[in-house]
C-alpha cells in the first residue's frame, strides 16, 4: 500500500519549511503540534491558508509541515510557498491560480550583513571634521 504524498520546499528570510500533503481531512500539523498552537496569531494563520482557500481544498489534504529557522512570520511565509508548491505538484491546474495571486514566487528579501567600520549594514558613524 503505498500513500500518496506531495512534498513542497519554501524559504523565507531564513526560515526553511518542508510541507507535505496528503489526502485527509483538512489537518494543518506545525513541528508536530497542531497549527492553532504553533501559530497563535489569526493574521499569520490566514497567510498559511491562503494558498488552500485560493484553489479551493482547505478539506482535501492533511498537511504535515517541518518548519526551522527565523520568526513566526518568516515561518508562516517559508509555509505558505511549500504549501503553494506541493499544490502545484498535486494538481498542475492550480499552478495558474497560484502564480496570478504572486503564491509562487520566493520572497528574496534578508537582512543585509553588517560591514566593518560601521556600527549597521548601512547606518555610518557620526562624522565629525574637527
Amino acid at each position: 500500500m503505498t500513500i500518496t504524498q506531495y512534498y513542497g520546499t519554501g524559504r523565507r528570510k531564513t526560515s526553511v519549511a518542508r510541507v507535505y500533503l496528503r489526502p485527509g481531512k483538512g489537518e494543518i500539523i506545525v513541528n508536530r503540534t497542531p497549527m492553532e498552537q504553533y501559530f497563535n496569531r489569526e493574521s499569520v494563520k490566514q497567510v498559511l491558508k491562503q494558498p488552500l482557500a485560493l484553489t479551493g481544498s482547505l478539506d482535501d489534504f492533511d498537511i504535515l509541515i517541518n518548519v526551522k529557522g527565523g520568526g513566526k512570520n518568516g515561518q508562516a511565509g517559508a509555509v505558505r510557498l511549500g504549501i503553494a508548491r506541493a499544490l502545484c505538484e498535486a494538481n498542475p491546474e492550480n499552478r495558474s491560480i497560484l502564480k496570478s495571486n504572486g503564491l509562487l514566487t520566493r520572497d528574496a528579501r534578508k537582512v543585509e550583513r553588517k560591514k566593518y567600520g560601521q556600527p549597521g549594514a548601512r547606518k555610518k558613524f557620526q562624522f565629525s571634521k574637527r
